[in-house]
């Protein structure tokens, strides 16, 4: 079928002759594709249209005579099969909850062996699946109940011999069936215990297949069963023990009495036994690759349903932390398990307080080395971001160390950029705190120098000095040579802690500069402005204001301390200049606390043009917050002191090149807004002014900066004449800032300011 945006009907004919085929054909593959079909299309007559099992759903037991218009319904009549695939037609067009509940009664009827032949529990279970994962609340308690009942049956008490094999019969004519043994185990041993998935026959029984299918289904079960219990708030006063749960869990341990326990309680206490025996197979030496493989899938399936049970049973906890505590030790040094681990640590962090363990070497695991020696896992990647922002809230409380352990994480994304950046923007702020906000931004602007040095790394180690492929770069040299070492450590560090930044950054990123145009690393560079956003966005909550003052001076100081990557840089700016207006504006304080470095910075005309953008900033917040209105601790020295470096600036550039009237523009405004709170600078000020009136802008490169640059020339001009007008619209009291009056079309003050330019113009 084509994808497109209209509705797919087949004609009626059509569409009656693919229904026959489907309910009636003897042929599976014309069943399947025409099941196929007809699951794709809407019913010919209308879209309320539904398909339905006659005899089998009360839907159609209250209909007896043939329907027809537009809400005609569809039978699967008692004559014919009831295969998966018809059952898939149904479950896909079902019109209601009422038609799943149905449909759910019908399937587990089946389960149940009545009415006998019409379903394989082989084909019911997959189609029960579908149900309870898009309808869940389809299912009422008798259904739960049963469901129970029959997966404690398949999981526990499957048959231990090999199905039946038939083998050719030599010189008879008929074949004859081998006397079926055993099921092993996967080392080979005779299969000691009960069956489970990692058991090993030539030919599968039925029920051993069910067991099998069965263990697929079974956490998704345990968690659709207690959220269907939750949502209907329905009891178990008749099936549970007058005593906790936990309780019962423990004496069911040790006793024979889980027979007698509630259906749900027994489930819960067969998925137990079950996982408990799939840790202990693990641990045999499989003697195929694929089993191997088959192991660590069934590890990972068997913690999460064990947590799962322990979440809902507390009780379990005792039992179940010996087991996982071992199968951990077991694990822990084995890269190859190593997606093993995350379910272990989802348990440790799920139960690890309540049975009062201590889980630091889990998180040491966890998030120290498995991100530095798999961050190339793309899988493992994955898996550990969504367990981060799963549990966001609770590792921040209770895993101290978490946030400490962001240079290693960091590696994941320095690795896979574009497929992880939108997980870690959900990510970032839970590693942000006051500890490590000022390491984590040197680090986020080092991204694209971790990514080169994680390429440097493994390359290195797949390229030994005395091949050919580990030779010709000079970073890779760089990289190997004790003389740099200690930059690359500092890059590659596991845990925060060990400095803010690095004393030669420059020097690094001379040796990275022939890694500034690998793809991996501009893909890395990419992703940082996205995250700086957010970085800025969540540190306001987490900081007071003295961080506050510290990152002002990382943006100052890093503004000339990036890797040089084509368009980086700029987009770097941008971010820093849009951030340090928030900053100061949050906390026009910092103005005043950083006056020394901002001056700075604004009085060194090479800023003007490597970082326009990002000077243009930084002066309009000098002209706008050095003010006693935002700050009483500014002095009339302070301001002075502002003038005349700004100042120095204007002449410097216009006397001897071509400045950008953005710049120069900036800078007017700024000596503006100072001489009107210090009377005695106005004339100064005014004599730059008059001259620009007077035609003295040579230096504009085009008629436009020419025009802008008179204009706002004369707007000032004329506010300066009158320096307490000057005052009240250049530095505005906070009540008219908010809303700003003088900005608003449809306010009055906007009309009175070009009235009072006006009146000026004409006396002049």
């Amino acid at each position: 079928m084509t994808s497109t945006k209209y509705t797919r009907r087949l004609p009626v004919e059509l569409h009656q002759r693919l229904l026959s085929f489907c309910v009636s054909s003897s042929v599976e593959q014309l069943t399947v594709l025409t099941s196929a079909v007809l699951r794709e299309t809407l019913p010919p007559s209308g879209p309320e249209q539904i398909y339905t099992l006659h005899d089998y759903s009360p839907l159609t037991s209250q209909r007896n005579t043939a329907p027809s218009g537009p809400e005609e319904i569809y039978t699967l009549h008692d004559h014919s099969p009831l295969t998966s695939h018809t059952a898939a037609l149904v479950l896909s067009q079902a019109g209601s909850k009422e038609d799943l509940s149905a449909l759910s009664s019908l399937l587990l009827r089946s389960l149940d062996g009545r009415p006998a032949g019409i379903l394989s529990h082989l084909h019911t279970l997959p189609l029960l699946n579908s149900i309870i994962t898009y309808c869940p609340e389809s299912l009422t308690e008798d259904h739960v109940t049963l469901l129970s009942k029959r997966l404690v049956d398949w999981l526990r008490y499957a048959s231990v011999q090999q199905g039946g094999v038939a083998s050719s019969g030599g010189f008879f004519t008929g074949p004859r069936i081998r006397q079926p043994g055993p099921v092993v185990e996967l080392d080979g041993c005779v299969c000691g215990d009960f069956f489970t998935v990692l058991c090993v026959s030539q030919a599968f029984s039925d029920d051993q297949w069910m067991n099998l299918y069965s263990f697929s289904l079974l956490r998704h079960w345990l968690i659709t069963y207690h959220n269907v219990t939750d949502g209907n708030n329905s009891t178990d006063a008749d099936d549970r023990s007058e005593v906790d749960g936990s309780v019962v869990s423990m004496v069911s341990a040790t006793s024979s009495s889980s027979r007698l326990l509630p259906p749900k309680e027994r489930l819960r206490e067969k998925s137990f036994e079950y996982c408990q025996r799939l840790i202990e197979q693990s641990d045999r030496k499989a003697l195929k690759r694929t089993d191997t493989e088959l192991q660590k899938a069934c590890l990972v399936e068997a913690v999460c349903i064990l947590d799962g049970v322990c979440v809902e049973d507390a009780g379990c906890v005792y039992r179940a932390f010996p087991c996982v505590k071992s199968l951990f030790g077991r694990l822990n040094s084995d890269l190859s398990c190593s997606r093993v681990l995350l379910p272990i640590a989802q348990f440790y962090l799920n139960h690890g307080e309540a049975a009062a363990v201590d889980s630091e070497c889990v998180w040491r695991c966890v998030f120290g080395v498995l991100p530095a020696e798999c961050f190339n896992d793309p899988y493992l990647a994955h898996e550990t971001l969504s367990f981060i922002r799963a549990n966001q809230l609770q590792l921040h409380s209770s895993v101290p160390l978490y946030s400490h352990y962001f240079p290693n994480l960091l590696k994941f994304l320095a690795w896979d950029s574009p497929g992880l950046v939108s997980d870690y923007v959900d990510v970032l702020p839970s590693l942000i705190t006051a500890g490590t906000a000022v390491e984590l931004l040197h680090s986020l602007l080092d991204l694209p120098c971790l990514t080169a040095a994680l390429t440097l790394q493994l390359r290195s180690a797949c390229f030994p000095v005395s091949e050919p492929g580990g030779r010709g770069l000079s970073s890779l040299e760089a990289f190997r040579s004790p003389a740099h070492r200690g930059l690359f450590l500092f890059l590659l560090r596991g845990e925060a802690g060990s400095g803010d930044t690095m004393d030669r950054l420059s020097v690094l990123h001379d040796l990275l500069m022939e890694a500034a145009d690998w793809s991996r690393v501009i893909q890395s560079a990419q992703s940082v402005p996205v995250l700086l956003h957010v970085y800025f966005n969540t540190v306001t909550t987490v900081s007071d204001e003295r961080l506050l003052a510290q990152l002002v001076l990382v943006l100052l100081e890093r503004s000339s301390l990036l890797l040089n990557i084509p368009r980086y840089t700029a987009e770097i700016h941008r971010v820093f200049s849009h951030h340090l207006l928030k900053l100061c504006k949050l906390h026009p304080s910092l103005v005043v606390d950083q006056s020394r470095e901002l001056l700075e910075f604004a009085g060194t005309t090479t800023n003007i043009n490597s970082k326009e953008d990002l000077y243009t900033h930084v002066v309009w917040v000098l002209g706008e917050y050095l003010s006693v209105s935002f700050d009483s601790r500014c002095s009339v020295d302070l301001v002075t002191s502002c003038f005349e470096t700004l100042e120095a600036v204007l002449f410097e550039i216009t006397s001897s090149g071509s400045p950008s009237p953005r710049v120069v523009t900036s800078l007017l405004s700024a000596l503006a807004k100072l001489a009107s709170r210090s009377h005695d600078l106005i004339p100064r000020v005014s004599l730059f002014l008059s001259k620009l009136r007077n035609g003295a802008v040579s230096w504009c490169g085009s008629e436009e900066d020419v025009v802008a640059v008179v204009t706002r020339g004369e707007e000032l001009w004329s506010l300066l004449k009158l320096p307490s007008v000057a005052l009240s619209v250049l530095t505005p009291p906070p009540l008219t800032t908010s809303p700003r009056w003088h900005g608003d079309a449809n306010a009055a003050l906007p009309p009175r300011l070009r009235t009072l330019t006006g009146l000026t113009h004409a006396k002049i």
